[in-house]
């Protein structure tokens, strides 16, 4: 199936995931901003985004149980508007605690509600099951599309009318996503239609059947790895090179090489998986990762590497995701996609968590982030090993 023949559903996702994820994976750069004008350490901030991405994942398996129950359209515009509060709120805060209601919780909201698992868990429905690691790679590239393009916006932003402004400015571009969601289709009329080739069962049932597959459980642990990885660059990468007397503009650089590599790789990984087995792709992702993070660690830090480091970890990114959600699909079927995933992206999130606060917690203890560094190194073989014994094959055979 060419990319040119998915269905609408799918073009309308990646246009909400290009202004969800794009917005999110600018935070960093707003990060010593906001830290001198509440006058507060790295940590504060640190721990703000970290519970954001703990929320998001905490919400994330209620909020794809509802989207399974009800259909993405209404998921998405509520968390849209969430997500604009959120911002908008950070904005004119005068007291630094609001951010952990405002950055924290609402944005986190916001993000269970207008990201890959909602995404992925609508799309999962109207593509066929041979194209399904295609399509999860093309929506999962989108997101990069959004880094790449906002964070030099973010930027210049910062530089014209503050941080202020620039979360204001974000707040009113969730209108976006409210406005792509009231022309998607309900997912309950696209399951009955893609789905009639699947046994049926409960919510329940499929649940307790992902709990006894030790194989979930191992996706579970690599996704951790990934979010681990994940917040640490996206949120600290910045004040890394900011330490290195590196000037902002090649952090935002960085980032936005990550983003725009991302969208190549995140369609690369997504193809591999379609021809290969996803857990053997998944295992030579994450030794890429480790290669490359030691790379830049043991290397002298430049422009010229911070460059490259943003392109080579870009384009092994969010390669996971469609990969990661390609092996719960091709293991317990579409139907709960959005709910078993969504307990995966859980794990992820706690990743998240741990490697944004983690990192600002070692910084200031340290005044160092060359131990946390060398830990994403370790993770990152882990997961590669992690991967190998997985079990892939699918639990039941489709009937006729």
């Amino acid at each position: 199936m060419s990319i040119f023949r998915f269905p609408a559903l799918v073009w309308l996702g990646i246009g909400i995931l290009i202004v969800s994820l794009g917005i999110r994976q600018s935070f960093g750069i707003f990060m010593m901003p906001i830290s001198e004008h509440f006058q507060t350490g790295r940590e504060f901030f640190s721990f703000a985004i970290a519970l954001q991405n703990l929320l998001f994942g905490v919400f994330q398996p209620f909020v794809g149980m509802a989207a399974d129950k009800w259909g993405s359209k209404r998921i998405i515009g509520a968390g849209a508007f969430a997500y604009a509060m959120g911002l908008y709120l950070t904005s004119i805060t005068t007291e630094a605690s609001v951010l952990y209601f405002s950055l924290g919780a609402l944005v986190g909201l916001g993000l269970s509600a207008t990201s890959y698992v909602i995404i992925l868990g609508a799309v999962a429905k109207v593509v066929p099951a041979e194209h399904a690691a295609k399509a999860f790679g093309l929506t999962t590239a989108a997101g990069s599309f959004g880094m790449f393009a906002m964070i030099p916006g973010a930027h210049a932003m910062l530089s014209n009318i503050g941080w202020q402004g620039a979360l204001q400015g974000f707040a009113m571009l969730c209108a976006v996503m409210i406005a792509f969601s009231m022309f998607m289709k309900s997912n309950r009329a696209s399951a009955s239609s893609a789905q009639v080739a699947e046994p049926e069962m409960t919510l329940k049932q499929a649940l307790a059947e992902a709990f006894r597959h030790k194989g979930y459980w191992l996706i579970h642990a690599g996704f951790f790895v990934c979010g681990f990885h994940v917040m640490f660059i996206a949120t600290h990468l910045p004040s890394y090179l900011a330490d290195k007397n590196l000037p902002a503009s090649s952090a935002a650089l960085a980032l936005a090489y990550v983003g725009i590599f991302n969208i190549f790789g995140s369609y690369f990984w997504g193809l591999m998986g379609d021809k290969f087995s996803k857990r053997h792709v998944m295992s030579m992702l994450y030794l890429m990762r480790t290669t490359v993070i030691a790379g830049f660690v043991t290397l002298p830090v430049t422009e010229h590497t911070a460059a490259i480091f943003g392109g080579a970890i870009g384009f092994c990114w969010l390669g996971t995701v469609p990969l990661t959600s390609g092996l719960v699909r091709q293991i317990f079927g579409a139907r709960y996609l959005s709910t078993l995933y969504g307990l995966v992206f859980f794990t992820h999130q706690v990743g998240s968590f741990l490697g944004a606060w983690a990192g600002g917690r070692i910084y200031d203890y340290y005044g160092s982030y060359d131990p946390i560094w060398w830990s994403t190194i370790a993770l990152a073989f882990l997961a590669a090993l992690i991967h190998l014994p997985i079990n892939d094959k699918p639990l039941r055979t489709a009937m006729a």
